[in-house]
């Protein structure tokens, strides 16, 4: 499995974004978790459940472009929980993008569109990767690196090979042939490994939460049915 690619894959999927987290980012990641997110976890769920994916993968996009800050403001202009665009903004049908439900809603619908243009054919989570590498870089680049993913010899529907393509893009060698030009290829590398920790953090934080509201479901009964 080593030869043929297949434990790089399995690496890749279980620690392969590890090495791109710190101590810091986690540390303050786990207090805004507790400070932040209960304000808009509401309408994390219902943007995910619009689209069909999981709330916390929608959170997690969320944290990454803004730290969960409805009033957030990049350099380049993009607003809001979801920093989103003026033209995405229009696009969406939103007239407030700093409102955190148009943003949330707005933003999870739009990487729902994003996504749709992923090949179906591609397997999950290699689905998913490569649409959040497309949400933050815009398809046409993601194209143009899978493109020279294929024809490196490495295969376009896994984000393990494409990733190793996508920082070729702010590379003149590579990107004067392709069909959209020059991209921050290794900013969207890191986007993506991001929101896959942040994910993976959520997962582990509300199925821990969940274990402890068992826990004192449980001791509640038996403290009860001892008086």
């Amino acid at each position: 499995i080593k030869q043929d690619g297949t434990l790089g894959r399995l690496m890749d999927r279980y620690y392969g974004h590890l090495p791109e987290f710190n101590y810091v980012g986690t540390s303050s990641f786990l207090r805004h978790i507790r400070s932040r997110l209960p304000k808009y976890q509401e309408l994390f769920m219902q943007g995910a459940d619009a689209i069909g994916e999981d709330w916390r993968l929608v959170a997690a996009i969320g944290y990454q472009e803004s730290h969960w800050n409805p009033k957030a403001v990049s350099p380049t202009g993009v607003r809001g929980i979801m920093m989103l665009t003026r033209n995405t903004t229009a696009y969406l049908g939103l007239n407030n993008r700093i409102d955190p439900r148009q943003s949330i809603l707005g933003g999870a619908r739009y990487f729902s569109l994003v996504k749709r243009k992923v090949p179906a054919r591609i397997s999950e989570p290699d689905r998913t990767w490569l649409a959040l590498a497309a949400y933050n870089i815009g398809f046409g680049h993601l194209e143009d690196a899978r493109k020279l993913t294929e024809g490196q010899g490495g295969n376009p529907d896994k984000w393990v090979d494409v990733k190793q393509r996508l920082p070729l893009l702010s590379q003149s060698k590579w990107y004067r042939h392709t069909e959209h030009g020059y991209a921050r290829g290794q900013v969207s590398v890191q986007y993506v490994e991001n929101v896959r920790s942040y994910y993976d953090i959520l997962i582990w934080s509300t199925r821990r939460n969940h274990a402890l509201l068992r826990e004192l479901d449980s001791y509640d009964i038996e403290t009860s049915s001892t008086w």
